[in-house]
């Protein structure tokens, strides 16, 4: 968001000075139009720069999370049963947000309100707050009349999903943690505490075990090398990051992703479990198959799945049935997957199919997370233990030996 200032003349011909607050100046000239002001001239004010513009700007400390937009649709949901006017609604929602970013985007909302706009048209300008899936919804459920329930389960999904998707990040946390605590306390006894204890053995003249030999020339590697493997590595992370920003760096990285031995399962079945969530979703709420698709492609998040969902989106236009297309990817889709969808088709219960499935592999996704970090804390200890005690062992061995020869 940022501040304009304009002067302009009122419907009466007074002249008006102010500043608005505003995504960009073509929005802040529309808003200003909208409270029937004639801009004589508009422009940016340089307020918000250096740390505090950084600050404002910031997700962490001005931006929209996942909790927001619960919170926020579980009260549309309660105002709207109430029987409050739209505009009001939003006016009372935007005098109570906490956050800037949220604050002056409700405040928006509010201004098309009343200038006659549709709320999912409302809402559809603010892509950074709610995206295609939630307008959609919205837009459905003003067709319906019934956007309290719309909201409400808005909010029940958005927080479903959110806690899914933080499960399975947080359970990569630990062992995260783990390694990068192994790798750090393994290059310190390499870099600092070996060569030491290096220099002592071998000005004793004793033959060392093979394996300490290799232990010390890595030691020694990492001490007259080690800067330039960082730097290499520094400069590989970069173009990594870099390729991964391509488009077909995008699709290797997320087909990586759902490779891995066992974690790869998981980021399958979540992938899966928010397709089926997404079209259940949507399809519930009356929005067509092929809109759907074109939906559900977009938030899952990995590019094998998204580019397997627009080839379903393709099939449909085609008029072949969605399970048809889905059959042709039995790595990524389960054959049971598949089946149940074409049994949904067949019978026109697709959505209950759809919802049916979305818990199902919610109770998968959190049984492999449990599953996950069971077995990985165990594991992940147990190699870190291996690894000082072979390093231990290395080192204590030949001096052992010196010891019992004396």
């Amino acid at each position: 968001m940022a501040d304009f200032k304009y002067e302009a003349l009122d419907q009466t011909g007074k002249s008006q000075s102010g500043t608005a607050t505003a995504p960009s100046q073509d929005a802040a000239i529309e808003a200003l139009q909208r409270r029937g002001l004639t801009l004589t001239s508009i422009s940016p004010v340089n307020q918000n720069s250096g740390v505090s513009a950084f600050l404002k700007n910031t997700t962490f400390f001005g931006g929209v999370s996942s909790r927001d937009i619960v919170l926020l649709s579980r009260q549309l949901a309660t105002l709207f049963e109430a029987q409050v006017s739209a505009l009001r609604i939003f006016q009372l929602l935007a005098e109570q947000a906490d956050k800037p970013f949220l604050r002056a985007a409700l405040t928006e909302i509010g201004d098309d309100l009343q200038s006659g706009t549709s709320i999912s048209k409302a809402l559809a300008k603010h892509p950074k707050v709610f995206s295609d899936f939630y307008v959609n919804m919205v837009r459905a459920g003003e067709e319906s009349g019934k956007l309290d329930e719309t909201f409400l389960f808005l909010a029940d999904y958005i927080d479903r999903s959110y806690e899914l998707t933080s499960k399975a990040k947080n359970a990569l946390i630990y062992p995260g943690f783990i390694i990068v605590t192994f790798i750090a306390v393994m290059t310190l006894m390499l870099t600092v505490v070996i060569p030491k204890i290096g220099a002592i053995l071998q000005g004793d003249g004793q033959q060392l075990p093979f394996f300490t030999q290799v232990i010390l020339n890595f030691s020694a590697f990492l001490t007259d090398y080690g800067i330039f493997l960082l730097i290499a590595l520094i400069i590989g992370g970069y173009f990594l990051a870099r390729y991964a920003q391509t488009p077909r760096g995008k699709y290797m990285m997320s087909r990586t992703k759902i490779s891995l031995p066992y974690v790869g399962a998981l980021y399958q079945k979540l992938y899966l479990s928010r397709f089926a969530d997404n079209m259940h979703v949507m399809l519930t709420a009356g929005i067509s198959a092929v809109r759907s698709l074109e939906i559900t492609a977009s938030v899952l998040e990995n590019e094998v799945y998204e580019a397997i969902m627009l080839d379903a989106l393709e099939g449909v236009k085609a008029g072949r049935p969605m399970s048809e297309t889905l059959s042709h990817y039995p790595e990524e889709i389960p054959k049971i997957m598949v089946q149940m969808l074409k049994i949904g088709e067949e019978t026109g219960e697709l959505g209950s199919i759809l919802e049916r499935m979305a818990k199902f592999y919610n109770r998968e996704v959190n049984a492999a997370v449990d599953a996950l970090v069971s077995l990985i804390e165990p594991a992940l200890i147990v190699a870190l233990a291996l690894g000082v005690g072979f390093l231990l062992a290395a080192v204590l061995l030949p001096i052992y030996n010196s010891t019992a020869s004396i």
